[in-house]
């Protein structure tokens, strides 16, 4: 296959070009239909069915996925006293993460009768506000009988005590106080990306193109920095669309870092472990190895691209066939550039540039490749994602938006003339503004 981006290799042998003054646009914009010639959907299903056999067969009696611990703690009553020190591009930074007491965050949330904002693997989340500071903030209740326990709350307060990044949400502290174990962060007003996508209220409005590409910028930089700024790096493993948090403005952070791994230095190229995450992300060569690395966090990312560009679920039940996984559905449309629209979300209901869903859709098809050394490095990810939120989208100044309707038997053809046209129409527009 040609490659997209400028990269070539093991990520973990050697990093990504660093050369300053190459052109997003040839990142994204090069031999995409052979590219994507050398997909099969008969292979995308064999992985995906091996993944699934992995993910699978971790369940207890209840039918309860069980997570494996793989960070050692002295024992289940271990208090997080401390953390050590982390380099980040040459500075030095140490915790700053708060202390709190288990009464502080009773008092927070009202003995945690009001402010219930969800529920997720950890435990419980809540609205509250810390009195001393009038800070409002999301308190984390971990379930003891949950999937998550001690390592991936210590796991959790290591990572984010040590990190500091617009795009990851902030760790305000932690209370380890007996059997009670809480993460405070900062309160994400817009939720999270999943409920935008997947679970609208009534009258709720669908993200439109450009909310769609902010957020993914924005998370790609959140990864970059895992991957190539924290010393040493950091594999996330746990890059779902429920994991990405949404500040005023879209403004997009990554938040749950239970399953987050010292990734691979030196001559490694991946860390052995027991494979965890989630079904329909997980990358299928991590799946079926146990080698993680960091191109297992690109194929992640990759999936939750398609879900933004698509409005798909990266696993949903309720389709048919093939369609229930969303790479397996996906990978045979990338072949054919005409069937690119019928992939965009109908909440969009036409209102998109044909040339940035094409170089979206190239971007998440180079992400989600089966063979990890030729997914792209998370820098160029960025670069090509970084140009395409720049590329501010008005329906305006479109003369045809591409909106989805159902045709009568008489004008079919007449309405596939125009479809053509709308579309040479816009791309001549496009080149003419560039040039």
């Amino acid at each position: 296959m040609g490659c997209f981006f400028a990269c070539s290799g093991d990520s973990n042998k050697k990093k990504r070009s660093e050369n300053p003054n190459h052109n997003p646009k040839d990142i994204i914009n090069s031999n995409f239909k052979n590219k994507a010639q050398d997909r099969t959907s008969s292979t995308a299903a064999a992985d995906d069915s091996a993944a699934k056999q992995q993910l699978d067969s971790r369940r207890d009696v209840n039918g309860r996925k069980e997570e494996p611990r793989e960070v050692v703690v002295p024992s289940s009553d271990a208090r997080v006293s401390g953390v050590t020190d982390v380099t980040v591009e040459g500075n030095t930074s140490s915790s700053k993460a708060r202390t709190f007491t288990y009464q502080e965050l009773v008092d927070a949330t009202d003995n945690f009768r009001s402010g219930f904002l969800g529920q997720g693997g950890f435990g419980k989340v809540y609205k509250g506000r810390i009195l001393d500071t009038n800070e409002v903030v999301a308190i984390k209740q971990l379930d003891r009988n949950g999937l998550q326990g001690i390592r991936e709350f210590v796991v959790e307060v290591l990572t984010l005590s040590l990190a500091d990044h617009p795009n990851l949400v902030k760790l305000i502290g932690y209370c380890a106080e007996g059997e009670q174990r809480l993460l405070v962060y900062e309160y994400m007003p817009l939720g999270s990306l999943e409920t935008h996508l997947h679970d609208l209220r009534s009258k709720q409005k669908a993200l439109d193109w450009n909310a769609r590409m902010k957020i993914a910028a924005g998370a790609a930089r959140g990864l970059e920095y895992l991957h190539d700024k924290m010393k040493p790096p950091v594999i996330y493993r746990d890059l779902k669309c429920s994991n990405i948090l949404l500040d005023e403005g879209y403004h997009s952070k990554l938040s749950d870092f239970g399953l987050a791994k010292v990734g691979p230095v030196g001559d490694n190229t991946h860390v052995s472990t027991r494979v965890m995450g989630t079904y329909g992300y997980c990358a299928p060569d991590y799946a079926m190895t146990g080698q993680l690395t960091f191109k297992s966090d690109i194929y992640s990312f990759g999936v939750v691209l398609l879900e933004l560009i698509t409005g798909r679920k990266a696993i949903d039940s309720t389709k048919d066939g093939r369609e229930q996984n969303l790479v397996a559905w996906a990978r045979p449309m990338f072949k054919d550039r005409r069937k690119f629209c019928q992939m965009a979300d109908p909440a969009l209901q036409g209102q998109y540039p044909s040339r940035g869903l094409y170089q979206a859709l190239a971007i998440a098809a180079m992400c989600v490749q089966e063979q990890p050394n030729t997914r792209p490095f998370i820098a160029d990810v960025v670069t090509a994602l970084n140009y395409l939120a720049s590329q501010i989208y008005d329906p305006s100044q479109t003369r045809n938006p591409h909106h989805r309707r159902t045709p009568s038997s008489s004008n079919v053809k007449q309405d596939s003339s125009n479809s053509k046209k709308s579309e040479a129409e816009e791309s001549q527009s496009e080149n003419d503004s560039e040039d």
